[in-house]
Order: structure tokens, then sequence, then C-alpha cells
């Protein structure tokens, strides 16, 4: 693979850089580079700007509303909005549901959802892991049952997912439910769409270690979902719960973030003083460092492959738990050395910040809540699929073991 820019693409980075200078709010700037939490109403706003651009789905074909980009052009924006403190696209709708409509819904699907998701008219989360059924996804135990009465063909979920990622704010989830409990585990699972306000759906927050509430416990009691609601066959859901976990597993890698953290720990580590010098010259924090630095150069070439892949048409493959595996192992890396860097002031946290309420530039705790951050990362080796199952999944496919 020619890893060299061209004249376009290198036209198309300046293009890219000088629009989110241009239209990127200072006030979601500053929290970003920050660490600190984005409003429901602030990732929507980000998300609006992109899409008045055509922008609002970077990997998205042009039949679907998206810009049709190649897989360099969406590597540029995603490194470039990174760099300049843009937030991350909630992914849910952007990357991970709308894929699987694409690939396996119906027209009427795709036109009823995709254009809503575009424009942050639906934000969606994700109903796939349950108390026990976790890593091991294919146990789940949410059940539909199809039935026809008076009201016309539909399923009746009842059940409980766990870990629901910014489900209080969501309008949708995309949900892997059991709807043949004789068959096995894989081959009786479906994929249902379903309406957040439906009644029956109880969301129940869980507060984590960072003081956080980022997740929740989504209880569904005779929950209705019309059959229209179910992508492609029922029982077939395993299928399409690959194909998105995919997609899952190489956004999580976090790639242009990691390059933002590893400037601002060398900023930092140039600032903090160690024995009468600078941190960035001791030699063994300096070696971790490169380390880091060396790690991620070769994660984005393994991402640069799976984005290659995904414009040929092609499924992520082992490579995407590769990516899972490494990135967040870097993630977790990078934001140790930043403690440690920082030193005593990663402690200037609190609720307050948590809230998002942004310091002045230059007050104390401009820059937390770092050890917030650090917290809050140690999720990154289980979610998404644990580091562990991903690690199998390579010894599988690639080693053949």
């Amino acid at each position: 693979m020619d890893l060299d820019l061209t004249p376009d693409d290198l036209a198309f980075r300046d293009e890219v850089r000088a629009f989110v200078r241009a239209k990127l709010p200072d006030g979601i700037r500053r929290k970003v580079t920050s660490g600190l939490h984005l409003t429901r109403e602030e990732h929507v706003q980000w998300q609006r700007i992109l899409n008045e651009r055509g922008w609002g789905g970077p990997g998205w074909p042009r039949e679907h509303g998206g810009p049709g980009w190649t897989a360099t052009q969406q590597y540029i924006f995603e490194e470039e909005c990174a760099a300049a403190g843009a937030p991350r696209l909630i992914p849910f709708g952007i990357k991970m549901v709308a894929p699987v409509i694409m690939a396996f819904g119906s027209p009427e699907q795709q036109k009823r959802f995709l254009p809503r998701i575009l424009s942050a008219e639906d934000w969606w989360c994700q109903g796939y892991s349950e108390p026990g059924s976790g890593s091991d996804l294919a146990s789940l135990k949410t059940k539909a049952v199809r039935v026809h009465d008076e009201k016309g063909d539909h399923y009746v979920v009842n059940g409980q997912k766990t870990w629901t990622t910014l489900g209080q704010h969501a309008d949708w989830i995309f949900c892997l439910v059991r709807t043949d409990a004789q068959a096995k585990p894989q081959r009786g699972i479906s994929f249902l769409l379903i309406d957040m306000k439906t009644p029956g759906i109880t969301v129940r927050p869980i507060i984590t270690l960072d003081g956080a509430h980022e997740v929740n416990e989504v209880w569904f009691e005779d929950v209705r979902v019309p059959v229209e609601n179910l992508v492609g066959e029922e029982n077939q859901g395993w299928t399409y719960a690959k194909f998105l976990l995919g997609h899952e597993r190489a956004n999580i890698a976090g790639i242009g973030i990691a390059k933002r953290e590893l400037a601002r720990i060398k900023r930092v580590a140039a600032q903090r003083q160690k024995a009468g010098r600078p941190l960035i010259d001791d030699p063994l924090f300096a070696a971790r460092i490169a380390q880091v630095e060396i790690d991620l150069m070769a994660l984005e070439i393994t991402n640069l492959r799976v984005l290659s892949a995904e414009s040929e048409k092609r499924a992520p493959g082992p490579a995407a738990s590769i990516l899972k595996v490494k990135g967040t192992e870097i993630q977790q890396a990078l934001s140790e050395l930043l403690l440690l860097a920082a030193g005593t002031d990663a402690l200037l946290w609190d609720a307050a910040a948590l809230k998002g309420e942004l310091p002045a530039p230059g007050e104390p705790g401009a820059d937390t809540p770092l050890a917030a951050a650090y917290l809050n990362l140690r999720k990154l080796s289980i979610f998404g699929g644990s580091n562990e199952i991903q690690k199998n999944i390579v010894a599988q496919t690639i080693l053949q073991l």
C-alpha cells in the first residue's frame, strides 16, 4: 500500500483543515481538548454543521447521502478533526447501525432511517450486551415473540440490556433479540430497530468509576415492535451483528485522538521539571513515549488496510480485532503517561469538570480531568468485545490455532 498522499489528497486535507478551523465552535473545541464531557446538544450541533457541508456520514456512499470519499479521504478527515479538537462522531448511528441498514435493510428502512441519522434527528444506542452475555454475546436471553392481533404483525420484546452507552439520550436502539429459543445460539437471533419511546422501555443509569453517567441498563417489558422494524431475515441477526462489530472495533482504535493525546503528553512533559530538567529529557520517560509512538505508527498502517477493505466492499476481518486490541492498549498507555507527566495536577478534577463546566484558559483545572479519563479508559479492554476474545479471533483466523 502506498502511504504517500497524492496532490489531490493534500488539497483535500487543506480543505478539511480550513473548514474545521472556521466552523468548529470554540467552546466545543476547548471542551474536547480539555477532556471534558460534551452535552447531547453540542454533539448534535457538530453533526449538523458537518451535515450541512455534506460531510455528515464520512464513510457513506453517495447513494445514501454521504460524500463518497475514498478510504484515504476518510482517514484524512478523521485525523484533521481530531487534531483540531473536534468531537468524535457518536458512532452508534453513523458508523454502526447505518452500515447494517445500508447492507441488509429494506429500501423502506433505508429511506426512513438514514436521512434522520445524517441530520442528527435520531440519536441511536446499541442493545447488545446483557448481564452474563457480554463477550459471549451469542448467549443473550432478551426474547422477541412474533404475534398477530388486531393491531397487525409485531414482536413482543422482553429482557434486559446493559452497558448501553449514552442510552439516556437515545431516540432509537438497535437490538439483538432471541426469536428462536430452540435453535443453536447463533442461529436464533434477530436484529430489531426499536423506538425508545415505546411503552415498556425503562432506562436506568449506571454511574461509572469516574463518577460519570455514560452507560445504562435498559429494560424491555412487553415492548411491541412492528415487524417492519426487523432488519433482514428473522433468525439471521448474528450475521448482521458480526458485520456491525467489525465496524465498531475499527472505530474504537481512535488513531486521530491518540495522536492528539500523544502531542499533549509531549507538551506537558516539556513543561514538567524532574531533577532540574524537563521530564521529556528523562531517558526512561522518553523511551516510553517512543514505544507508544512506534506502536501508533504501526496501528495507523493497519487502520489504512481496514479502510481500504471497506472501500472495496470487503469485511474488515481479523484486522478489526487487531485494531481494537492495540488501539485500546495504546489509549490506555497514553492516559497513564499523561498522568505521570502531569504529576499531582492530574488530580484537579471534580464533579463540575465531569459535567463539562469549563475553566477559563490558564486557570487551575483547565486541562482536567486527567485522573477521571484514566479511570474511564480502563473500560476499553472490555467493551466492543474483550481484548482476550479478540486475541482468540486473531489466533483462529490468522494463525489457524
